[in-house]
């Protein structure tokens, strides 16, 4: 393979080429072949005649096709991106991500990825970014790797003497014609690529194409829903021992135990006091921390917002996607969009941790993004936003609360902190304080897309308890009983299940598309893109969903009575899970009939311990019971899992398609998986 670098080389090599015949223009080609011949002396060497015009092939036998290469340009490295474009070839992201997690055993594709981003872990985008090798602007980039190639009824052993103009010069190789051709494109200007081939005697054959490549800037904004909640890039390793839990309130909780005290998986690594009665520091738990590409808002390459902006960038070969994300988990029109808000959870670093005392607010963000980009690149412009808001407007995890807490003083003291709400409180949210932001949020999105609000696209929540057929998952206590306090209630769990299919979910649709009586300046440029068609794939796959091809470990290991713990407090110690099966052999990343994580698979996959909580729902240390119900009901509980984030992005691609004018990517289906291997 042969590479053409963009840099202009050096005026002395440049002439030094062009004396040779390596490196002439074709002007100058022309002024050789014009040239009179020179007279012959007796005996001289007769002159080389001039080469024969180059014939242009205009029946399509012979082609140039090229791409552009690691193109989904948050990633640094190349493999990376191939890998995901692999993945995707004719299948859906959905069917792309089963693959993905059956190929890497449940361990997740991201694992590996996560520390070879262009944003830090501190969400902090990286200017510039080296990626493969290469120093680039990430927001403004000035060219793009683009490799070339000819395609068709090519002759056997014919070679291809390449040149590239971009209006500054033409770059030249010769090369076997098999072989590809790599160079970089000047973005925001066309290359004329041109390839002359010859063999044997005869002419040389022309071909001639233009190579344009578009550099589409997107930004992803909203709520734990849009930042992948649920699904960290590097799922917490578990311990097969225990860990003990108090709780303070003082709830008894099986054989043996003490004063409100019981056992759960611990963290793989973690060899501090696993005991209640041997406290350790925070700081030390939380080197064992499940890690995610931004902490402080649970950012997660799952996300549907990811995997739509990856899915444009690897079914479409001709573009680049420069994408921005900035969705931050417990985020609110008020809070976390426009205001700052408080952060999640810390990172790790080298040394320890790092806590940052508040998120700024996403358009402050994007805002700051689009004004640097325009400053270097007038011409820049913001292409699309992909956009998930409303439900902590509203209180859902309230709603999440008063479904799954069911112990009679949990319930009192959460209700009196507000951990816990009601159906009442968020419908009065509902009517009064989300279509006011909404409509503030609008007119704010609207400068940003230079009042293209088509551009915006409005990707809806799906009801996370639906069993099958759009009945309500019956309740119980199977898939929370990781904590004593948790049951979902069947009759307020039906009553929220109600709330969002009829009320709540119209509501999100009228106030995107400036229907249903809402208030719009301009009702038909200020409708936003809305995308609701993965509501009715979801409807078979809620939190209770269960099926025979489900990982062993779930089968074996997760009851659907709701008794996957060992009660006996000595033997939970060292083996807390009832069926015997250590905890590590748990999978987050396994096909499962459920697309919604459950409170059980939120403590194995992620086991938050969440740090910016309001004093009051604070945990007092590592072993409070407490922060097993805030970390279930802020921590990942109730959304959507890799497989739900997919499906979501199955939806959001096609309309960004549409927006960017983009052809559908032909012949993408959806294949049958294979059962998931034994762990």
């Amino acid at each position: 393979m042969i590479t053409v670098p963009l840099l202009r080389r050096p005026a002395v090599l440049v002439a030094l080429a062009t004396a040779l015949g390596v490196l002439a223009s074709p002007a100058a080609r022309a002024q050789t072949q014009l040239a009179p011949p020179p007279a012959v002396q007796p005996g001289a060497a007769q002159p080389i005649a001039p080469p024969v015009a180059a014939i242009p092939v205009t029946d399509g036998s012979m082609q140039i096709v090229w791409e552009v290469r690691n193109r989904f340009r948050l990633f640094r490295e190349e493999r990376d991106f191939r890998e995901q474009a692999e993945a995707l070839r004719g299948l859906t992201v959905l069917a792309s991500e089963q693959t993905l997690g059956l190929q890497s055993e449940g361990r997740g594709w991201a694992r590996n990825v996560v520390n070879r981003l262009c944003i830090d872990l501190t969400g902090r985008v990286s200017e510039p970014c080296t990626r493969d090798g290469v120093k680039e602007s990430y927001l403004t980039p000035t060219e793009h790797p683009v490799t070339v190639r000819l395609a068709g009824a090519i002759p056997v052993g014919a070679i291809c003497a390449w040149t590239f103009d971009d209006g500054d010069g033409p770059r030249n190789a010769t090369q076997d014609c098999a072989e590809p051709i790599n160079f970089r494109a000047r973005y925001g200007k066309p290359t004329v690529a041109t390839v002359d081939v010859t063999s044997g005697a005869d002419a040389p054959l022309r071909v001639t194409t233009e190579i344009v490549v578009r550099d589409f800037f997107i930004a992803g904004l909203g709520d734990s829903i849009a930042s992948g909640e649920g699904n960290p890039d590097r799922p917490i390793g578990l311990s097969d021992e225990g860990f003990c839990y108090r709780s303070y309130l003082g709830i008894g909780t099986g054989i043996g135990a003490g004063p409100g005290q019981f056992y759960r998986p611990s963290r793989a690594g973690y060899k501090g006091g696993r005991a209640c009665e041997a406290p350790d520091t925070l700081a030390n738990w939380q080197r064992y921390s499940a890690t995610w590409f931004n902490a402080a808002c649970h950012r997660s390459l799952y996300s549907y917002q990811t995997r739509s902006a990856l899915a444009l960038a690897a079914r479409h070969p001709h573009i680049a996607v420069t994408y921005l994300p900035l969705a931050c988990t417990g985020a609110t029109i008020a809070d976390g969009l426009f205001g700052s808000q408080r952060p999640r959870e810390c990172y790790r670093t080298k040394s320890g941790t790092n806590c940052p005392g508040s998120v700024n607010g996403q358009l402050t963000e994007l805002r700051e993004a689009v004004a640097a980009a325009r400053k270097r690149q007038p011409q820049r412009t913001l292409d699309l936003v992909l956009l998930s808001v409303g439900a902590n407007d509203i209180n859902f995890s309230g709603l999440v609360a008063d479904v799954i807490v069911d112990s009679p003083t949990e319930r009192g003291i959460f209700r009196r902190s507000g951990v816990i709400g009601s159906i009442e409180e968020s419908r009065s949210a509902l009517a009064r304080t989300l279509p006011q932001s909404f409509s503030k949020m609008r007119e704010t999105l609207k400068g940003l897309v230079d009042g293209d609000m088509s551009r915006v696209i409005y990707v809806t929540y799906a009801n996370p308890a639906l069993a099958s057929r759009g009945v309500p998952c019956p309740g119980g206590r199977g898939g929370f009983d990781v904590h004593p306090s948790f049951n979902a209630d069947p009759n307020r769990l039906a009553a929220v299940a109600s709330f969002v299919d009829n009320e709540f979910l119209p509501r999100l649709k009228d106030l995107a598309q400036c229907t249903g009586g809402v208030l719009c300046r301009n009702p038909s440029a200020d409708a936003m893109t809305f995308v609701d068609a993965h509501q009715r794939t979801f409807a078979n796959h809620g939190f209770c969903a269960r099926a025979e091809t489900d990982p062993e470990f779930d089968r074996a290991c997760f009851s659907p009575r709701g008794d996957s713990f060992t009660s006996d407090i000595v033997e939970a110690a060292n083996s807390p899970m009832a069926c015997g099966v250590g905890a590590s052999k748990f999978r987050a990343y396994l096909p499962r009939a459920r697309w919604i994580r459950d409170a059980n698979d939120s403590y194995f996959a992620a086991m938050t311990f969440p740090q910016g909580l309001p004093a009051a729902i604070q945990p007092a240390d590592i072993h409070d019971a407490t922060w097993g119900v805030v970390s279930a009901v802020y921590g990942g509980a109730v959304h959507p899992s890799a497989e739900g984030h997919a499906a979501m992005a199955d939806a959001a691609v096609p309309a960004a398609e549409a927006v960017l004018s983009l052809e559908s990517a032909p012949d993408v289906t959806s294949a049958p998986l294979p059962p998931p291997a034994a762990q």
